[in-house]
């Protein structure tokens, strides 16, 4: 049996349209985060790297939203 898997380009999607629902920048995550670069923030949107734990529960709590909501998964194939 399969174990569903986080499917990063389409979290990153995700991230985009909640951010932008939420009326919020990269900048302003930025600021939250209190990143030195939006950097990483990028790298979330184009699926190139996840949130660590604690980055995504600040991150939920922003967009007012659950994780679940967040991370997108593809269920895997038995």
């Amino acid at each position: 049996m399969g174990f569903p898997t986080i499917n990063l380009a389409r979290t990153g999607a995700n991230i985009v349209r909640l951010r932008k629902a939420a009326g919020l920048t990269v900048h302003d995550l930025q600021a939250v985060f209190g990143f030195n670069s939006p950097q990483a923030i990028y790298k979330w949107q184009n699926g190139t790297a996840l949130p660590t734990v604690d980055n995504l529960i600040v991150l939920a709590a922003l967009l007012q939203v659950r994780i679940d909501d967040i991370l997108i998964t593809d269920n895997a194939v038995a």
